[in-house]
């Protein structure tokens, strides 16, 4: 059999990336490879109802392969209306009923960059905060001491100077989870958003971590720092404000 036989008797069988791959090994494996049968064989697998239509799609179904497989996370973002400088962050936390951290924290502090974190933490906790998620960080002074056995809650609201309304962040969650490996305990709750064309926008969580020590005591957290993030939906400054602008501010 001849190899560009053998060539279209396999290349049905692979998978995108790997039919990608294909086309960078010779000139001749690209053009056998750019023959759109088996980029609509891929399209059948993901989509197979895509290739009912009565009628083909505008374009090769190596573009339509191209475009959709998976999904496009970097979008460029417009400049923001809002900046750190414009917010103030309220931030409350409790054992039981006891209020044991309570601040106002000016946007500015919270700034990605802006805190370095002490000496001692663990690895892990510094590789966490050193990458490149956008993570808004705040030192704890001074430093306090939570005991396990204790239920720890959190609120977060945050206020814009230029119209003095306040927004909801996170509504009194619980610390009900440890990462013992990170030395993070973490709380979260989902984000509330104003207007009607945001009605579509579900499901963006707020979390927010107590930093703490690991000094060989298993039954208390020895917090030295607050980090707070959006990941789920924003991972840059910009992202950040565009969301918090988004808010239900009242």
């Amino acid at each position: 059999m001849a190899c560009e036989e053998i060539l279209k008797a396999v290349f049905p069988f692979l998978e995108g990336t790997d039919l990608a791959t294909c086309m960078i090994v010779c000139k001749q494996w690209r053009d056998i490879a750019q023959d759109d049968y088996f980029w609509k064989c891929l399209c059948c697998k993901k989509w197979p109802s895509i290739c009912k239509r009565s009628s083909p799609p505008t374009v090769t179904y190596y573009e339509l392969f191209q475009k959709f497989h998976k999904r496009q996370y970097r979008r460029t973002v417009l400049p923001p209306k809002l900046s750190f400088k414009d917010l103030e962050f309220y931030i409350d936390i409790w054992t039981e009923e006891k209020i044991i951290f309570s601040d106002v924290v000016p946007g500015p502090v919270l700034q990605k960059g802006i805190w370095i974190p002490p000496p001692g933490i663990c690895d892990v906790l510094r590789f966490h905060l050193e990458g490149p998620e956008y993570k808004m960080t705040l030192p704890v002074e001074p430093r306090f001491t939570i005991p396990l056995c204790q239920t720890v809650s959190v609120s977060v609201l945050v206020g814009r100077k230029d119209t003095n309304k306040v927004a909801c962040i996170i509504k009194k969650s619980l610390f009900d989870y440890i990462d013992r490996t990170a030395y993070r305990a973490l709380a979260f709750d989902y984000l509330d958003f104003s207007s009607p064309i945001y009605l579509f926008v579900s499901g963006v969580r707020a979390w927010i971590s107590l930093l703490f020590m690991d000094h060989g005591n298993e039954g208390a957290l020895d917090v030295f720092g607050i980090e707070m993030d959006f990941c789920d939906a924003a991972n840059s400054e910009d992202e950040v404000m565009w969301l918090l602008d988004m808010l239900d501010w009242k």
